[in-house]
């Protein structure tokens, strides 16, 4: 039947499900677009309050709402489990959707008058760019679970981390400078053309052959896509809940929280700490801080998920967790130093380096341990975890830097790593995959039954 349609179909561009080259450019354009937000938002607009004299506090705040809608994923997920307009595809119908509603909070946010003198108003823009954000991220990972096969998935999120990564350099330095000598709107509209032109990657391409490319195109529902969709809330969430009480599932969830609360106090510390104690500009900041990004960015690419893929993903995660505390352990007893730029620079590299390899290697065991049933809901909880993490994690800069030293907040953001650490090195992965294959067996054995019965 591929055949066939492939024959049929010669002028059009393969699809995800054929071609590896065009699933990880789509991956990483996606991927491109998700960062364009995230550089402004996480570290450029709080650079910014920052050179102007706004508190921790209100930075952290403001950094502390934009996470918020990322843990508002697990409500999103379980709709396009349910819900898709499958002739399109299961997935790229919702991408299309979120990067849609990316484009147009962009656009309103620019239209803000005086945003640092109305700093609700500002939260309330950057909210909604991070809920359509956070709802093209969960349709792009589901996608990418179902579409690439186990066996390139931690090379895809090396790629697709990368490629964020490089989206969200390219923005921090290119909105700094235009909102340094032009102003916030033009910097937050210009970003938001970049966003618009991304939408035509999906626009393009198909996620299977056969697959219609716009409602009124020709096309149909792959049987694939009809073989795992489902079509009940009730059964979602009991298919969930069945693969997520799995001790490896709860294990990783825990692993996820903590670690990305420790991420969201770092995001949220390093626009403070290098202006406000260390003497940095707001754009020698995000010039350093780009330049990092994109070296760690380029390194996941090319060797982070080739190094879990040959070596265990657990084990390297091991590995880069041990040498992240040793590094918070380097930078607390450096404190006479911090004046040196180097010392900075060299903290941040090597943060953002073991950040990315850390996070590859997380994504991939997060998608290893799904149940492709329910895989968008289950990974979005993962990511959800995470998010409440982070959103915690910057919302504590404000308490935390009113009762200890700088030094002391790095280290507490050690502890929360080397939680993560413990719970990742006693997960038993290959336990949990050969549950999956009895669960799935059994799911297929009552399907089957149903259809008998007259």
């Amino acid at each position: 039947m591929t055949q066939i349609v492939r024959l049929k179909n010669t002028k059009e561009l393969p699809a995800l499900s054929q071609h590896p080259f065009f699933r990880y450019f789509s991956f990483a354009i996606l991927y491109v677009a998700q960062g364009i937000p995230e550089g402004m938002t996480y570290f450029g607009i709080p650079a910014w309050m920052a050179m102007n004299g706004k508190t921790p506090g209100e930075i952290g705040a403001f950094i502390g709402v934009i996470g918020i809608p990322w843990s508002f994923k697990i409500i999103v997920a379980p709709i396009m489990d349910r819900f898709s307009f499958l002739p399109m595809g299961r997935r790229r119908p919702w991408v299309l959707l979120g990067q849609l509603g990316l484009m147009v909070s962009f656009i309103v946010m620019s239209m803000l008058h005086d945003p640092l003198n109305n700093l609700s108003i500002l939260m309330i823009a950057g909210f909604c760019v991070s809920f359509f954000g956070a709802f093209q991220d969960v349709a792009t990972d589901g996608m990418a679970i179902d579409i690439v096969p186990i066996n390139e998935q931690a090379r895809a999120n090396g790629v697709m981390w990368g490629a964020k990564t490089v989206g969200t350099s390219i923005s921090l330095v290119t909105g700094t400078y235009i909102l340094n000598r032009y102003g916030f709107q033009l910097a937050i509209l210009t970003l938001s053309v970049a966003v618009s032109l991304i939408m035509l990657v999906p626009l393009l391409l198909r996620e299977r052959p056969g697959e219609k490319l716009l409602p009124w195109t020709k096309g149909k529902t792959t049987p694939e896509v009809a073989k795992i969709q489902l079509h009940s809330f009730a059964k979602i969430f009991k298919s969930l809940f069945k693969v997520f009480i799995l001790p490896s599932s709860l294990l990783m969830g825990i692993a996820f929280f903590s670690f990305n609360t420790g991420v969201g106090l770092i995001d949220a510390v390093f626009p403070v700490f290098t202006i406000q104690e260390a003497g940095w500009s707001n754009e020698i900041y995000s010039n350093i801080f780009s330049i990092v990004n994109i070296i760690s960015g380029i390194m996941g690419m090319v060797a982070g998920g080739f190094l879990s893929d040959k070596f265990g993903k657990r084990k390297m995660i091991s590995i880069y967790l041990v040498v992240l505390l040793a590094l918070f352990a380097g930078m607390f007893l450096l404190k006479p130093f911090w004046n040196r730029e180097f010392i900075i620079t060299g903290f941040m590299a090597l943060y953002y380096v073991l950040y990315v390899f850390i996070t590859i290697g997380s994504f991939a065991i997060g998608m290893e341990l799904c149940w492709c049933r329910v895989s968008a809901t289950q990974f979005t909880l993962y990511m959800a975890i995470s998010n409440m993490g982070r959103a915690l994690g910057a919302s504590l800069l404000g308490p935390l830097k009113n009762t200890f030293e700088w030094r002391y907040v790095f280290l507490i953001v050690g502890v929360f790593a080397s939680v993560s650490l413990l719970f990742i090195m006693v997960m038993r992965m290959r336990k949990h995959l050969e549950r999956l294959d009895c669960m799935e067996a059994d799911e297929v054995e009552k399907d089957f039954q149903n259809l008998a019965l007259p």
